[in-house]
């Protein structure tokens, strides 16, 4: 089962969807914001990979936050940061059989399926 999480109106999600498409890798996405995440599936995340390249700095909503609460991010409360902010998870997040992978380039997605 290979499943795409993201945002539908991200440029960078657009372009995974249209790799896997053009590449008739079978998949299904999953947009976090219309259909959520589960506290679990978001801790499941971090530990098969860094929570801090999860964590996307460089967008509207981390910018947003008060300063304290950006000052004081860890790996202990960043799940439940990342569940009630779903635009503060680098996206798209492509689930391969439980494999984990982050961010989109078109060579990492062809070594995935090559």
């Amino acid at each position: 089962m290979i499943t795409l999480f993201g945002i539908k109106n991200c440029d960078t999600v657009k372009k995974a969807r249209l790799w896997l498409s053009e590449h008739d890798i079978e998949h299904r996405f999953h947009d976090v914001r219309t259909d959520g995440l589960k506290l679990d599936q978001i801790e499941e995340w971090i530990k098969k990979t860094n929570w801090e390249i999860l964590l996307n700095r460089r967008g509207t909503t981390w910018r947003k936050l008060d300063l304290s609460i950006q000052e004081n991010v860890t790996k202990n409360n960043i799940a439940a940061l990342l569940l009630a902010n779903p635009a503060m998870i680098k996206r798209p997040i492509l689930d391969v059989n439980g494999a984990i992978s982050v961010g989109f380039k078109p060579d990492l997605y062809h070594s995935l399926f090559n």
